[in-house]
């Protein structure tokens, strides 16, 4: 493992979520779409395990080796217009072979009449066949949306989330090093807080992580000493966030003498959550030491990096560069 990559280790074991044909089926108006039941009642109960769309035309044609049981097959005109030029033996020959893979559901696009053959395997493997007026191209997008949310991997984890300067900042360390009371300095930065104490992460496709705080004590901080406060009401809307995307990590340790720390900032260290890598920033706590002002300088410094300028190593490479070594001459 890269030294530089942190693993997890606050990260449990992530239960994999799914949902049943029937809270699809209630959930079209949600979607924009008008998805009825037209056979295969007794299959409501099946999972639906995955937010990607499987079209049928690949699985009449005989291509059915990435087949996933647990996607949301769509029939559309093409597949319609491909049965039709089939004689009955073919046809029901091409249907049938859809036996072998228990399919959650089948989504049949434009109103369109489904084949006798298609309704008889739905009958025989408890398949249901939902049917919507709109088109095929705009029926998987408003069902892939719903299911990237609805599937969405989430985890709770203990820190702080701040938005700075429109980046999500997550702030991590042990109980006690003050992680809350450097939220509240940034606070009255003009910075947001969107969670204090427990984050809860929602992962977006393969590489996106967006965080918000819990129903219960939504926009409230735990000051030792002070109590629980509400940072709505104390400051206003505008230092409050309800979910934000995030962009690094900042790591609270306390200082050790004999420890070695980055001095030139040209290492990147990152941390994995629920499989997506964010970088992370290590600042050591110690007396005399603003914190808070720490993380909102690390803050701008990765809004440069996004621009593709680094200090470090820029100042490394002016330093080495024959102009710079002709005017030291």
């Amino acid at each position: 493992m890269d030294k530089n990559h942190i693993s997890n280790s606050i990260d449990a074991p992530e239960e994999e979520k799914t949902i049943t044909v029937r809270e699809f089926l209630l959930a079209s108006p949600a979607m924009g779409l008008d998805l009825e039941i037209v056979r295969g009642q007794e299959g409501l109960d099946k999972k639906i395990r995955s937010p990607r769309i499987q079209k049928l035309g690949l699985m009449l044609a005989s291509f059915t080796g990435h087949l996933d049981p647990g996607r949301v097959v769509v029939f559309g005109n093409s597949e319609l217009n491909y049965l039709h030029i089939l004689d009955a033996e073919h046809r029901k020959t091409a249907i049938s072979q859809l036996k072998n893979y228990s399919m959650c559901c089948i989504v049949v696009t434009k109103q369109l009449e489904i084949p006798k053959e298609l309704l008889e395997l739905s009958e025989e493997e408890k398949i249901p066949i939902l049917r919507c007026s709109a088109l095929s191209s705009g029926v998987i997008p408003k069902i892939t949306d719903y299911l990237e949310r609805r599937l969405a991997s989430e985890m709770t984890i203990h820190g702080v989330l701040i938005e700075i300067f429109g980046l999500g900042v997550l702030v991590l360390g042990p109980s006690g090093i003050g992680k809350s009371e450097c939220a509240l300095e940034l606070v009255l930065k003009g910075h947001r807080l969107v969670a204090d104490d427990y984050v809860q992460l929602t992962r977006h496709g393969t590489d996106k992580l967006s965080g918000e705080g819990g129903k219960i004590l939504k926009h409230h901080m735990e000051l030792r000493g002070l109590g629980i406060i509400n940072i709505k009401e104390l400051f206003g809307i505008s230092a409050t966030g309800a979910s934000q995307n995030i962009d690094f990590v900042v790591r609270l340790e306390r200082w050790k003498p004999d420890a070695e720390y980055d001095r030139l900032g040209v290492e990147r260290s990152t941390i994995d959550f629920m499989g997506v890598s964010l970088p992370i920033i290590n600042i050591p706590v110690a007396p005399g030491r603003n914190v808070a002002t720490l993380i909102e300088v690390a803050a701008r410094i990765q809004l440069l990096r996004h621009r593709g300028y680094q200090s470090s190593t820029d100042s490394l490479l002016k330093n080495d560069s024959p102009k710079s070594d002709e005017a030291g001459r």
